[in-house]
C-alpha cells in the first residue's frame, strides 16, 4: 500500500460529505510563545470548500462578512452542534443554531 492508497486519519470522509453548505462555529485559541494562552478568537460562517489538501474554507458571516477562511485539513474536531444560540466572546455576535463547531488551539511564534 502506498501513502496515496492509505487513509488519513485526519481526514473522515463521512464528515466532508455533509460539510458544503453548512453553518460551521470556529473557536481559537492562542497560545504565547511560552504556552499560555494570549487571546480567543471566534468566526463562524458558511463551508464552501473542502479539499483534503487544501483544507476547508469558509465564506465568512457577521462581522467578517465577505472573508474567506480557511481551516486545516483536519475534521478530527468537527462536531456537531447542539441546537441554540451562541454569543461568540470576541464580538459579543450571536450564532443560531450552527451545523457544527470546531476548536483549534494556535501556538504563536
Amino acid at each position: 500500500m502506498t501513502d496515496i492508497d492509505k487513509p488519513n486519519e485526519l481526514w473522515d470522509e463521512t464528515v466532508i460529505s455533509d460539510l458544503p453548505g453548512k453553518l460551521l462555529l470556529v473557536g481559537l485559541t492562542f497560545l504565547d510563545i511560552e504556552g499560555n494562552p494570549s487571546r480567543q478568537e471566534q468566526r463562524w460562517g458558511r463551508v464552501v470548500r473542502v479539499d483534503q489538501r487544501a483544507g476547508i474554507e469558509l465564506m465568512l458571516q457577521g462581522t467578517h462578512e465577505g472573508e474567506t477562511f480557511s481551516l486545516p485539513p483536519d475534521t478530527r474536531w468537527i462536531k456537531p452542534a447542539s441546537p441554540g444560540d451562541y454569543r461568540l466572546r470576541s464580538t459579543g455576535e450571536v450564532v443560531t443554531n450552527p451545523d457544527y463547531t470546531v476548536s483549534f488551539t494556535v501556538q504563536e511564534e
